[in-house]
């Protein structure tokens, strides 16, 4: 796959080299640092990782309401009834449900949309989960919905997308706080930039619309 990678290795650690390269974020040489410190991680480890891989295909779905990852039909947040159900936070990836999480600063529940709009890269609307979130703001008497994409070209054009896709339905649409960086995804935002982007979030206006009650 890769120029790095050492012909004269056996194939298994070829192989493993090149799965570790197909990670996010993983280069050619960090996949091969991991490979060779695998090889010397002692088997019980090397078993132990290998299990944890295979337990999270095997248990981990999709909650059938709000799109997080869980292990049961439906997420300990959906079925928490101390949540606040006039509240849905739009999120693009699990990760920044846990990140908002760790606050305790919100109380709602969440969708996750799994990706945001990147022409670049061939995602579009069709591919999100943005169908699912239609139906539950048809079935649900959700009030606010705060738009939580990440501040990056994708994740604005995502969440103009939606402003103009849910603004007929009438429901108060508010953007998180300019306190997170350009560019930031919100997995990587400590706790207290993120109560206060939480704290600090505007309701969006559509073509100069008047607020919702």
């Amino acid at each position: 796959m890769n120029s790095n990678f050492t012909p004269s290795a056996a194939a298994p650690v070829a192989r493993l080299i090149e799965a570790f390269n197909r990670l996010p974020g993983v280069g050619p040489k960090s996949a091969q640092r991991l490979t060779y410190y695998m090889i010397r991680m002692p088997r019980e480890e090397a078993e132990a990782l290998a299990e944890a891989v295979i337990s999270v295909k095997d248990r981990i779905v999709l909650c059938s309401r709000c799109l997080n990852i869980t292990e049961e039909p439906v997420c300990h947040v959906c079925t928490n009834e101390r949540r606040d159900r006039t509240r849905i936070c739009v999120v693009e990836e699990p990760l920044d449900v846990f990140a908002i999480e760790r606050t305790r600063a919100y109380d709602g529940l969440y969708h996750v949309l799994h990706g945001a709009i990147s022409p670049v890269n061939g995602i579009g609307a069709e591919q999100l989960k943005i169908r699912e979130l239609l139906d539950r703001l048809r079935d649900e008497s959700v009030k606010e919905l705060i738009l939580a994409t990440n501040p990056n070209l994708e994740g604005e054009a995502t969440s103009m997308y939606l402003q103009r896709l849910i603004a007929p339905l009438g429901i108060k649409m508010t953007r998180l706080a300019r306190g997170l960086s350009s560019g930031a995804d919100l997995e990587y935002a400590d706790e207290m930039t993120l109560v206060n982007a939480l704290e600090g979030r505007s309701e969006v206006m559509i073509d100069g619309e008047t607020p919702a009650g």
